[in-house]
């Protein structure tokens, strides 16, 4: 893959910011990140190890890696991908800091309207753990509350057998690109057909079609 979304003129690769989910760690975005580089990206994984804090808190951090990213000049365009909360994360991170360089941004099985299975435990677990309230389906909700960012392309990768975010709460109140594949909320990190309809997005802003019977990678 050699489109101008992946290389510059000079044959640099993209950037490609990866941010993990709640409750993980940046090392399970080793699988995806190998796969983005050979598909002629450069992968750039970010994390954070603080469960309790606000994920404002993380946001902040992001922002000042936009930031540096931005500022690099081996940097020519930087995309973001994101699984579940850390597309929270990107979303608070843009409000605070839009780089100059942004191309492209793919989400997985994020959710942008909240979790239903946070917004059960939210008055329980939410007490101690705060993201898990800021996570809740509520109207009022941070989940709820965070701008999305515009003028920007946007996909969106859904899991169908997701036991933490519906379908629906997926879906950002933008004009975004929409594909469901047949996986659990955490698969989409290590499914080959993910990484594939990644690549695919960051490189063209479209996915590519979904083959009925395909099989599972």
């Amino acid at each position: 893959m050699t489109s101008a979304a992946t290389r510059s003129g000079s044959g640099r690769p993209a950037t490609v910011a990866l941010v993990h989910g709640y409750l993980a760690n940046r090392f399970m975005l080793e699988i995806l990140g190998a796969r983005l580089r050979r598909r002629g990206f450069q992968p750039r994984p970010w994390g954070y190890w603080n469960m309790q804090c606000s994920l404002l808190v993380h946001a902040e951090r992001f922002a000042r890696r936009l930031m540096e990213l931005d500022a690099d000049a081996a940097v020519h365009t930087l995309h973001l991908v994101t699984h579940s909360m850390g597309g929270l994360i990107a979303r608070a991170a843009l409000d605070r800091y839009r780089p100059a360089k942004l191309g492209r941004v793919v989400m997985l099985a994020p959710p942008n309207k909240g979790s239903f299975v946070a917004t059960r435990v939210a008055h329980s677990v939410g007490l101690v753990l705060k993201p898990v309230a800021e996570l809740s389906t509520g109207p009022e909700s941070l989940a709820n509350s965070l701008p999305m960012p515009r003028d920007v392309e946007i996909g969106v990768i859904a899991a169908e057998w997701d036991a933490l975010v519906s379908d629906d709460s997926t879906r950002p109140d933008v004009p975004h690109a929409h594909v469901t594949l047949p996986t659990f909320h955490s698969g989409l990190l290590f499914r080959r057909d993910a990484a594939d309809h990644v690549a695919a997005f960051l490189a063209t802003g479209r996915f590519p079609t979904v083959t009925a019977g395909a099989p599972i990678a």
